[in-house]
């Protein structure tokens, strides 16, 4: 069990790491400030995106710093999901880094869906312009007229009728729907009642702009309306598509998510721990060059030890997270299953934690636009809802625990 990065994937971190200094982080407060100009204005169906990403984008890909989270040697650069571990953690600095390199979410799930379950067809259509970074995609999972918690409720209905599939129901927190860009939905529903639980759901492509499917509204997260990528809620009503658009089959969406989820949640939390780690930076300049009482901040009120209960808790949380890359690197997502579970619950938890301590040593400009601290704080609290709350990700662990031990008691 070796954690180091190897010499390819830190030949690219280095690469990574001096592109976000040239490059990202000196235009972070302008692109942020862009960004509320276009967007936090009027509907959300006039959102757009900064000029100044077009240009980074274009640069990003010129360095050869594109696709980077797709194993694959020639559509990405063939890391494995512990190389690329660490490039993720740089990509998590800043929240609109992902979308520079083509490695956002939920693009980055759905491509891995195409690349690994897709047919030839579905591929060329879909996922050539994804890994072009032509268009974006959304994920179409969460109901709101169910616990979604428990994706075996999902009601929302896939039906046969000859050549095609007719779809309909309702699902929300669909992110990225708002973007500009987004173009095509990954949309899971009921297909085989008649199945056990876990093969009664199939996932199908869906044109957003096919008959019938109506964005109702964008929601706000934390009371803000993430633009330009959005968490909208959609109608389906009748939306008819070609059978073609099924993805492996009819049953065959619980299958595909579990290898979706996997690598994806190694990705969302090393991005969650570059969150943090840019909240304890953050947060021990303010405290050093602040005073209050005759005294630098970072002296006070017992914050020399939160900013040792944050080192230790962020590097914890990145061992935890490299095991489970590596463990689905050498076993696969099956064998990975109390590790990807448990990062869900820890490395959100953690990055709540640090960035909180980073907005009370800021005080006021903690909260303000002026820092990304309050913005951590309200990712964080929602991916403990994001990829299922912590309760569920926490008794899968406790079954799988207990599991241990009744095959030792036969």
């Amino acid at each position: 069990m070796d954690f180091q990065p190897s010499a390819k994937s830190q030949a690219y971190l280095t690469k990574l790491t001096s592109f976000m200094q040239e490059h990202v982080f000196p235009l972070e407060k302008d692109i942020i400030a862009e960004n509320h100009r276009l967007n936090y204005h009027g509907d959300w169906r006039s959102w757009k995106v900064p000029n100044q990403i077009a240009s980074l984008k274009q640069k990003a890909r010129d360095a050869g710093l594109w696709n980077l989270f797709l194993p694959d040697d020639e559509l990405g650069h063939g890391l494995s999901c512990l190389e690329y571990a660490p490039l993720a953690e740089e990509m998590g600095k800043i929240h609109f880094a992902p979308e520079i390199f083509n490695c956002n979410a939920p693009d980055t799930g759905n491509m891995e869906v195409l690349y690994h379950f897709g047919n030839e067809q579905q591929k060329k259509t879909w996922l050539t312009p994804l890994l072009a970074g032509e268009i974006r995609s959304v994920f179409a999972m969460t109901e709101p007229d169910v616990a979604s918690s428990d994706a075996t409720n999902m009601q929302a209905s896939i039906e046969e009728d000859g050549d095609e599939l007719v779809l309909n129901g309702t699902k929300w927190w669909t992110t990225g729907i708002g973007h500009p860009d987004a173009k095509v939905a990954i949309f899971m529903g009921l297909s085989n009642p008649e199945n056990e639980k876990h093969a009664r759901h199939a996932m199908v492509l869906v044109p957003l702009d096919s008959n019938g499917l109506e964005v109702k509204r964008m929601l706000t997260a934390s009371q803000d309306y993430d633009a330009p990528y959005g968490h909208g809620e959609m109608q389906l009503t009748n939306v008819r598509v070609p059978k073609a658009n099924i993805i492996m089959g009819m049953g065959k969406g619980f299958a595909i998510a579990q290898g979706r989820l996997g690598p994806g949640r190694i990705h969302h939390c090393m991005r969650a721990i570059g969150a943090a780690e840019r909240c304890l930076e953050l947060m021990i300049k303010r405290g050093s060059k602040r005073e209050a009482f005759g005294k630098p901040i970072i002296k006070l009120g017992g914050n020399l030890e939160r900013i040792a209960k944050a080192r230790m808790a962020i590097d914890q949380a990145r061992l935890l997270t490299l095991n489970a890359a590596w463990k689905i690197d050498t076993v696969g997502v099956k064998q990975a299953m109390t590790e990807i579970s448990a990062i869900k619950v820890v490395v959100p938890n953690v990055l709540q934690d640090v960035s909180d301590m980073a907005i009370q040593m800021h005080g006021g400009a903690g909260v303000s636009g002026d820092f990304p601290l309050a913005g951590f704080n309200a990712a964080a609290r929602v991916l403990r809802l994001a990829d299922g709350p912590d309760e569920v990700h926490m008794g899968m662990v406790s079954r799988l625990e207990l599991a241990k031990y009744q095959q030792d008691k036969r």
